[in-house]
């Protein structure tokens, strides 16, 4: 990919295709009277232009996984039907052998509304979606023990109102689809899936009424994924169904303008919590009822932002009761799913501005906070009594106080609020800020995998996993390399492509290390034992006795004795070799891994910033990410992923936001709107990694990290910016955009006038 060799779906290209491109609703509430495409058809080049009538035997986007039976009604259908939902959702598709053309064509299309006053705010009373269906799709209850007795009998409780904003991913490369349908072979390709290319195509399988072995899935290099692509959209199985009844190839290549109007937006957020403690500031109990902005329509993750909210918003801490309610509420928005660390994000912010309101309430430092409420080494595995994602949570191990001392000695905290004081003292607003959280990772319940040594040495692993970006091809083949014993630039990873392997689970929920990675050791030992059991009787040596080290087979305690090659070995076992005898051909193996329970990395973040007092504008002076991976399979990947993620975590924090008018309209939808950080206001970030509790869940004891780097940012740094403007519980809002620290200055001010008279 550095030297400009990767393949994008951009970069593929099939003869007789066509372009299509998408005409999208310019009403955020409307019910849709009619669509005319006479005058798009009538233009230069255009081959067809479809409407929601001329699909109306394909059936709404289903859910990835099994969701709840309330949720079907709010799937969306590939083209707008009698209702429009959100600014940019599809109304036709116009297809032509020019992107340009077509382009040209969809402008052409004229569209009769009625227009409607638009649903924005979640947490407001709930409206109609359709005849007899309220926008409230759900509501979600978690928690246990008595939450009632514990703020009854509490010495105080702390009370706060957090919202946070609505932003997502913006990737390097947009979302992309090419599908091509071969009817020789009778199978319909998809190239530029990425995530869940399985599950996709399970899914496109059954939209289409055909068998998963004639639906095939091609992943190609990928510009960033972070949830937001992957998943199934209107313009996937629009690009499939126009290649099936078209007979020629079809891509589509979305533009910047539709990325940040139409793909997934995620985190809004409105969260009204309070935590009851005792006088030594331990937490009682904790409760939230949270309403969560789903958009406009329930996509492919179905609640899973809600579910992942209510599960980890304990965090690392013993709360003896706990209660959290969510509303689960659609607007006339983009609608919402999963963006990297799904409801971590948004519940480590809330958890975390409690625990420094906890602190502030009793006059002790936020540190000392926390250490008394962490779990305790000593009580792990730690049951939390609560469920995600189908599995109970059970903390499989950790050291939470020990990995904290660790951050604390790592970004010198006792000279750093020594250097603070002297700041503030000499005018400057400056502060520091602490968040602690728990992740999960590896989310079964199984994967599989198949390695294979061919006649030339050269290993081929095969495996259902996806690589977004994050490294997959080089953990994997490192973990199979190490297994087997061979340089690990020896082996190929395939990955992504649905005809080379039957099952597979991608790369999403933290899982690739984990599931996959222990799946293709447990592949790799296979193949091992098949290599030895071989090379033995040609060595006329016992197994135990043989080591295999850089490709060659020998005695592990004779360094001159004879030795062979995985190449020979593989020859030997070929259909046709004389020496083959009862074995069954060809040196490959297949491994499964199984697990019930996920497992819980976790991390502390540290944040220094300054706040200019003109302009309120934030600068991030230091940020030390401290994660605790279990076991580390590529350190430069592992800080690699920290650091990315914390740079997506900044932008929550302090800059990108999705903002509408009164009437839905967005006002994010270029990149001077909707701002990104740039290398210019990203420090220096100070990465620990710690290896101090290995899972005991699978055999390498890999905890994840791929969400680690952005699930405290947002909390760290806003308890940074109370903490230099001297206002504790001020930031109640991500993001802390200058506006609003403008104003929480100027009433800090007008407060303290107040005070001073």
């Amino acid at each position: 990919m550095l030297t400009g060799r990767g393949a994008f779906v951009g970069d593929i290209g099939f003869p007789h295709q066509l372009h299509m491109r998408i005409v999208r609703s310019p009403h955020a509430n409307a019910v849709l009277r009619s669509v005319d495409v006479g005058a798009a058809l009538a233009a230069p080049g255009v081959v067809a232009v479809w409407t929601a009538a001329d699909i109306a035997d394909l059936p709404p986007i289903d859910f990835r996984d099994a969701a709840a039976e309330a949720l079907r009604p709010y799937r969306q259908p590939l083209l707008a039907r009698d209702r429009l939902r959100y600014v940019g959702e599809p109304i036709a598709a116009v297809f032509a052998p020019d992107p340009y053309l077509a382009e040209d064509a969809g402008e052409l299309v004229s569209v009769e509304a009625d227009v409607l006053a638009p649903i924005l705010d979640a947490s407001g009373a709930p409206g109609s979606f359709a005849a007899g269906r309220s926008t409230e799709a759900l509501v979600l209850q978690a928690g246990y023990g008595d939450v009632e007795a514990a703020f009854a009998t509490a010495h105080a409780v702390v009370v706060v109102n957090l919202t946070v904003g609505r932003h997502s991913a913006v990737p390097i490369e947009t979302r992309g689809a090419l599908a091509r349908f071969d009817a020789a072979r009778d199978v319909l390709e998809l190239y530029g899936a990425a995530k869940v290319p399985h599950r996709n195509r399970d899914a496109l399988a059954r939209a289409f009424g055909r068998s998963t072995t004639a639906v095939v899935l091609k992943e190609g290099n990928t510009g960033g994924g972070f949830g937001v692509r992957g998943e199934l959209y209107p313009e996937d199985f629009l690009v499939c169904a126009a290649a099936l009844r078209l007979g020629r190839p079809v891509k589509w290549i979305e533009d910047r303008h539709e990325h940040l109007l139409a793909a997934n937006h995620s985190r809004e957020q409105r969260h009204l919590a309070r935590a009851a403690i005792d006088a030594d500031g331990r937490i009682l109990a904790l409760e939230s009822t949270f309403y969560l902005d789903q958009g406009a329509y329930v996509r492919t993750h179905g609640a899973r932002v809600a579910e992942m909210t209510m599960a980890m918003l304990p965090g690392p801490y013993r709360i003896r009761a706990y209660r959290s309610l969510c509303h689960f509420r659609l607007t006339n928005k983009t609608p919402a799913a999963t963006y990297r660390a799904p409801g971590r994000f948004e519940s480590t912010f809330v958890r975390e501005r409690l625990l420094d309101l906890v602190a502030n309430r009793l006059g002790l430092d936020r540190v000392t906070v926390r250490r008394r409420n962490l779990v305790a080494a000593a009580e792990m595995p730690f049951s939390r009594k609560l469920n995600a994602l189908g599995t109970d949570i059970v903390y499989d191990s950790g050291d939470y106080s020990r990995l904290l001392d660790k951050a604390l000695t790592s970004i010198g905290w006792e000279p750093l609020q020594a250097e603070l004081r002297r700041r503030r003292a000499a005018g400057e607003l400056v502060g520091s800020g602490i968040a602690i959280f728990v992740e999960k990772g590896g989310l079964g319940p199984r994967d599989g995998a198949r390695v294979a040594i061919d006649g030339t040495g050269a290993v081929e692993l095969v495996t259902g996993g996806s690589a977004v970006g994050q490294g997959f091809a080089t953990a994997m083949a490192q973990i199979c390399a190490a297994t087997i014993g061979v340089d690990y630039r020896q082996v190929r990873v395939v990955a992504g492509q649905t005809d080379r392997i039957q099952y597979g689970i991608g790369a999403h929920a933290s899982r690739a290390s984990v599931m996959t990675g222990s799946a293709t050791h447990a592949a790799a030992l296979k193949l091992r034992a098949k290599v030895l059991d071989v090379a033995a009787s040609l060595l006329q040596a016992g197994p135990d006795e043989l080591d295999i080290v850089d490709g060659l087979v020998a005695h592990r305690d004779r360094p001159g004795g004879g030795s062979i090659s995985l190449a020979a070995i593989a020859r030997h076992l070929m259909p046709d070799s004389p020496t083959l005898g009862e074995r069954d051909p060809g040196l490959t193996a297949e491994g499964w891994f199984r697990t019930d329970h996920m497992t819980y990395p976790y991390g502390v973040q540290i944040g220094v910033v300054r706040v200019d007092a003109d302009t309120a504008q934030v600068t991030v002076e230091r940020f030390l990410l401290a994660y605790d991976v279990g076991r580390s399979i590529n350190p430069m990947l592992v800080e690699g992923q920290l650091v990315g993620g914390f740079v997506q975590g900044l932008g929550g924090a302090l800059y990108e936001e999705f903002r509408y008018d009164e009437r839905g309209q967005p006002l994010s939808v270029t990149l001077a709107d909707y701002l990104l950080p740039t290398a210019s206001e990203t420090p220096a970030v100070e990465v620990l990694v710690t290896e101090d509790a290995p899972s005991p869940l699978n055999p390498l004891g890999i905890k994840s990290v791929g969400e680690g780097g952005i699930n405290g940012v947002g909390a760290a740094i806003a308890s940074a910016i109370d903490d230099a403007i001297g206002l504790p519980g001020a930031v109640t809002r991500l993001p802390a955009t200058p506006e609003r620290l403008k104003a929480l200055l100027s009433g800090g001010a007008q407060r303290q006038r107040s005070v001073d008279r």
